[in-house]
């Protein structure tokens, strides 16, 4: 079972937008080393046990970007257009009508800025259900408004209640993650149970 920290370890990496390949690359990796250890006794009981792998995976991969021809990327779009996006329209169009539905029965609890920042990702996302130029362009409306969505419940909401919880559940990573890795995975983990306390939902495509 995935943990908070995992939880939040995989947000953080999606966040970065490191391609899903490179983590399974390096998790399967991790699991080839210790299943190849004789008389193995250590057990992988955290997905933080992976990360040094994926990340050295990850620095890997973006060395081997170095020089790609953007021209070739660009011909096999013009060519294949509807390998542009990993998403359809109908899942797309669904998508966004469920998070507005959420975002709609979230916004009646609330009220105040909150309210406000709801009230506007709302006229926003319907905008967007009809006239958005491509999944990636969306995404990166729908990013920004996570992101405005997050701001204000850190500036807004109570997260005192939750601070010794999530402090208890990382305190063992303190030493193992440099301050800044520490300081964004514990935010993440403030904000993810501030969403959940509040019904606010992930507006990113990757949560399709």
């Amino acid at each position: 079972m995935l943990s908070p920290l995992d939880w939040a370890l995989i947000e953080a990496w999606q966040e970065r937008g490191i391609p899903l390949h490179i983590i399974l690359r390096g998790i399967e990796r991790v699991f080839d080393l210790i299943d190849k250890q004789p008389n193995r006794k250590r057990t992988v009981k955290s997905l933080l046990y992976c990360k040094e792998e994926v990340e050295a995976q990850y620095a890997e991969w973006l060395e081997s970007q170095v020089g790609a021809v953007s021209s070739q990327q660009s011909a096999v779009s013009s060519q294949h257009p509807e390998k542009e996006s990993l998403f359809s329209n109908d899942a797309i169009e669904e998508h966004l009508r469920q998070v507005s539905a959420d975002l709609t029965a979230a916004k009646v609890q609330t009220g105040g800025d909150l309210s406000e920042t709801l009230e506007r990702v709302l006229n926003r996302l319907t905008e967007l259900q009809t006239n958005y130029e491509s999944a990636e362009k969306l995404e990166e409306s729908l990013e920004k408004m996570d992101n405005l969505i997050d701001e204000t419940l850190l500036k807004t909401a109570d997260t005192e209640k939750f601070k010794a919880e999530v402090e208890k559940q990382i305190a063992s990573y303190r030493g193992k993650m440099d301050a800044e890795v520490f300081q964004r995975t514990y935010d993440l983990m403030i904000l993810k149970r501030l969403r959940e306390e509040r019904n606010i939902p992930r507006l990113s495509l990757f949560y399709l």
